[in-house]
């Protein structure tokens, strides 16, 4: 049993407390005064309950004593307790040794890393089990300073911390009673390492995932993101591929080198290949004497991103290839091969697969780009993202443009929720944008986004229809056949393409006023 005594820090209460005891026949076990609470803890064997209140009611009694009550454990004892529990369930080894080298204590994760069981370690030499450091030798020494080393142990590597254990006497002489060993295996470090980027990427934590599907988007990505194969990225228009990319870039070992995109669909095959691979010497007229450097080389131990490969030439597809096996190429109009090491994530928004079968798009590199692949979802698949999206950009826009932020009303959420978002984020973003720059009041409302009319069949409609069903009609035949008229430039191809008659096409071209100098084909 055990009592905490509130009392007075008087002389001679604490030898009060024991001839109490004495006088009941009960034996101490263990007894301490705790200057921060000013209690006297007393411990002593279980007794029978009369006994027990008997001596309660003669401490109370002793002068300075104001209250006594029973506690579970002397402050010691709790502090022990602590200390056990907290060496039991650390995932990282930690060993004692005394001034000598030989083992005090060890807890259950040194156990595991060196292999043997408690009693086989306690008392023996550290020396025996961890080779690469002479404990010995370090705790003779004249100066005993902290050490980090690469030692081994059970045919394993550990990074090993090796602190002293000082301690004060009265006289205040400090002397050296031991140590304390840390061991962190390889694996425990990388585990580390990798937690450490997970809650510091800034990238990740900022892109809003409230949907389960993108939370696992972000979740594989973060995998894929410590890797170094190719990476696949498809999605629609502005579902945010190249936000993922970047994510992926910061999280990675390469995140201090550059980060260089370039988009497949903007510019013409020549100078996609000289942007990307750079050209030699006088390539071309008036060229630098000294040639340029590609994104790949500027980009060298970074990540290089493609946006929209799926718009690439059979050309440079061809080069890319190469690329990919061995990181070499050429430059345009250059015989010298250059190596780098390059990461290389790709984006699109086309299948890739269907355009495979189609022959569009080389099969080999779609399967040397498809090792790591993440697909977006759309905006309308994951609804519980669109109002933290839409309440994000309110929030942005307002502090870039120096407005108190407004509402978004109860009208205007319902909407956005369950509008389709053709553009997705990108749309979302650019319409909360119009919204705060125009607004005059502190709530956004449905009106206030002026979102087109569309629908999944059919696409965007307008607005404010008017006229017969006949006119709409006749509306959408004569843009259709605007359209079409360029690729089949006679009344007998459109003819044979839509299914209808030589006579038939011929008329409604006559009606709509389509010909060869209305259109120029």
């Amino acid at each position: 049993m055990r009592l905490q005594i509130a009392c007075e820090d008087r002389m001679g209460l604490a030898k009060e407390v024991l001839n109490n005891l004495v006088e009941y026949d009960i034996d101490l076990k263990g007894i301490e005064f705790d200057k921060n609470s000013r209690c006297l803890y007393v411990a002593f064997p279980q007794i029978e309950f009369e006994s027990f209140q008997r001596v309660m009611v003669a401490i109370r009694r002793i002068e300075g004593v104001t209250d006594v009550k029973t506690t579970n454990s002397l402050p010691y004892e709790r502090e022990h307790n602590e200390l056990v529990t907290l060496l039991r369930i650390l995932p990282d080894g930690v060993i004692s040794i005394d001034n000598r080298g030989n083992i005090l204590t060890a807890n259950q994760a040194s156990l595991v890393d060196l292999g043997r069981s408690e009693d086989e370690v306690i008392g023996q030499p550290l020396q025996s089990l961890l080779k690469g450091f002479n404990f010995v030798k370090w705790l003779e020494g004249k100066e005993v300073l902290a050490q980090t080393l690469k030692l081994t142990g059970n045919n394993e590597e550990f990074v090993t911390d090796v602190l002293p254990i000082n301690v004060t006497d009265e006289e205040g002489i400090v002397q050296l009673v031991g140590a304390v060993v840390n061991l962190k295996s390889h694996t425990r470090l990388g585990q580390q390492i990798n937690a450490f980027r997970d809650d510091n990427n800034e990238s990740f934590v900022n892109i809003l995932a409230n949907s389960t599907s993108m939370r696992r988007v972000i979740r594989e990505a973060k995998k894929m993101s410590q890797l170094d194969a190719p990476i696949l990225i498809q999605g629609e228009t502005g579902t945010g591929k190249e936000l993922i990319a970047r994510a992926c870039h910061d999280a990675s070992d390469r995140s201090e080198h550059s980060f260089l995109a370039l988009s497949c669909a903007s510019l013409p095959d020549n100078v996609a290949e000289s942007e990307l691979f750079g050209y030699g010497p006088n390539a071309y007229p008036g060229a630098d004497e000294v040639g340029k450097r590609g994104i790949f080389e500027q980009a060298a131990g970074g990540t290089v991103f493609l946006d929209e490969v799926g718009e690439m030439s059979t050309e440079l597809q061809t080069k890319l290839i190469r690329f990919l096996q061995n990181g070499t190429f050429r430059r345009v109009a250059d015989e010298n091969e250059v190596h780098v090491d390059v990461r290389v994530i790709c984006a699109t928004q086309k299948d890739l697969a269907n355009m495979v079968q189609e022959g569009l798009f080389r099969e080999d590199l779609y399967y040397r780009l498809n090792v790591l692949s993440i697909q977006i979802p759309p905006l309308r698949d994951r609804k519980q993202d669109i109002l933290p999206l839409a309440q994000h950009f309110v929030q942005r826009f307002s502090n870039e443009l120096g407005k108190p932020a407004p509402t978004i009303s109860k009208n205007c959420s319902d909407y956005i929720q369950n509008y389709p978002w053709p553009g997705n984020t990108r749309q979302i973003e650019n319409a909360i944008y119009r919204a705060i720059s125009l607004l005059d009041t502190d709530i956004v409302e449905k009106e206030t986004l002026e979102l087109p009319t569309y629908t999944n069949e059919f696409g965007y409609l307008e607005k404010e229809f008017e006229g017969t069903l006949d006119q709409a009609v006749k509306r959408f035949e004569a843009g259709l056949l605007r359209k079409l008229y360029p690729a089949y430039p006679s009344s007998r191809l459109l003819a044979k393409k839509l299914g209808l008659s030589h006579t038939a096409i011929a008329n409604k071209l006559r009606e709509y006023d389509i010909n060869k100098k209305s259109i120029k084909v």
